[in-house]
């Protein structure tokens, strides 16, 4: 049964958006930030990734009260970039775009880095980097 978020009836009928709706909003808002890498989602991530489903809520947690969140963000870094500026950037972009699309008041958007990504060209520069010097003494 999924969890229901916010309720709200009105004349014509009821609006129920559930924390997976706003898990989803989150990860794609944190994803679009320069930067970010990817979402860290565990295990149950991995698997369900590797049976070719996308999770677009992987690495998101929501916790909802009735007309607030909070959202925690386990992200992977980009190598290069400033790991405060990126993370401020997610938590305003991730409020806003929660805010906007389901009208809830979000009040803490939560950043953990799990890890700092280096693609294989920069990673093949640092490991020859230490053998050029050595050759040069």
């Amino acid at each position: 049964m999924e969890e229901i978020l916010q309720s709200e009836v009105n004349e014509i009928g009821a609006i129920k958006i559930t924390d997976e709706v706003v898990a989803i909003i989150a990860g794609i808002a944190a994803m679009e930030v320069p930067g970010v890498t990817s979402m860290s989602g565990g295990i149950a991530g991995g698997i369900a990734e590797a049976l070719g489903r996308k999770n677009l809520s992987k690495g998101v947690k929501v916790e909802v009260g009735e007309k607030e969140a909070a959202v925690d963000l386990f992200i992977i870094v980009e190598y290069g970039y400033r790991i405060p500026e990126v993370a401020w950037s997610i938590q305003e972009k991730v409020k806003n775009a929660v805010e906007d699309m389901t009208g809830l008041n979000v009040v803490e958007v939560n950043i953990h880095i799990q890890g700092v990504n280096i693609e294989r060209e920069q990673k093949k520069d640092l490991l020859e980097e230490p053998a050029k010097q050595n050759k040069n003494i």
